[in-house]
């Protein structure tokens, strides 16, 4: 795994694709920073990286789009099959070297409140604590760009699928008040996740009755809810949404509280992604 680790660490800062994603971080940060914190008097660095979680939904394709598709693409990848490594040290190894690029303006943001503590009082126990709900979201998020390149071998559509799902994750919380809390708009959206859900199998397993048997497995306990108790379901999608919505639960490390469940949420969440990246380069190994 410490091969792998430092053959990606290397690939990112022998190209530019390490120095445009610190950079462009760093950037888009301390320009809100300095528009907010020292612009405004504002001391709570917290409220400025809060406004910079839109990010994620650019830097994560550009970390993240080439680690495993460009492997696929240059046929390099049956090396990584050859080595005497199992394919989960394989992909804990990208993706450490990924969050330890992520890392890099993370750390460097601490000076951020070191500054600002020279022009007032700063609560650094608060902007330590979002920093870390700020990291742990990264993370989760990369483990699913991670998943979105093993899918594919070419770095755009890889990139695309990594852009969509950051965007839907991202708008996730907003657009889950758009959907009515009736039981039939309820019923349908689930329906719909069913079916994504079901395709996504497909994708990593390239086997149709699989995806059928997914599909089947939730969709039928739903529509036997639905027709014996359809009051049951009403509201419940909305309510999922916001629970699931990985950018709704930094909000409580940006208000100060260390929230030990959002902690495990995130870390569940990457170690699911990870076991799908994990299946699905199984799956080419054999295929």
């Amino acid at each position: 795994m410490v091969a792998i680790y430092k053959k990606e660490i290397k690939s990112y800062f022998t190209s530019i694709t390490g120095y445009v994603f610190i950079a462009f971080v760093i950037v888009v940060v301390s320009i809100y920073s300095m528009a907010m914190n020292f612009a405004q008097g504002v001391p709570n660095f917290e409220y400025s990286l809060a406004s910079t979680n839109f990010i994620f939904t650019i830097t994560i394709p550009i970390l993240t789009m080439r680690v495993i598709a460009e492997e696929r693409k240059q046929k390099t990848d049956s090396l990584l099959y050859s080595l005497p490594l199992s394919m989960t040290e394989i992909v804990f190894g990208k993706y450490f070297a990924m969050l330890s690029v992520f890392a890099i303006p993370v750390v460097f943001m601490l000076s951020f409140p070191a500054v600002l503590s020279l022009y007032g009082k700063v609560n650094f126990i608060n902007t330590i604590s979002s920093l870390v709900g700020y990291f742990l979201l990264g993370s989760t998020l990369i483990a699913i760009g991670l998943l979105m390149s093993s899918l594919t071998e070419n770095q755009v559509v890889a990139a695309a699928l990594c852009f969509g799902s950051m965007l839907l994750i991202f708008l996730m919380s907003t657009l889950a008040w758009y959907i009515p809390a009736s039981a039939q708009a309820t019923t349908l959206s689930f329906s719909v996740i069913i079916v994504i859900a079901a395709i996504g199998v497909y994708f990593m397993t390239k086997n149709v009755v699989a995806a059928l048997v997914a599909a089947v497995l939730f969709e039928v306990p739903l529509v036997y809810v639905y027709l014996t108790n359809a009051p049951l379901l009403e509201g419940q999608f909305q309510s999922l949404m916001l629970s699931l919505s990985a950018f709704v639960r930094l909000s409580t490390f940006i208000n100060g509280i260390f929230d030990l469940t959002a902690v495990v949420y995130y870390l569940s969440l990457s170690g699911l992604f990870l076991f799908f990246t994990i299946q699905s380069m199984e799956k080419r190994r054999w295929s």
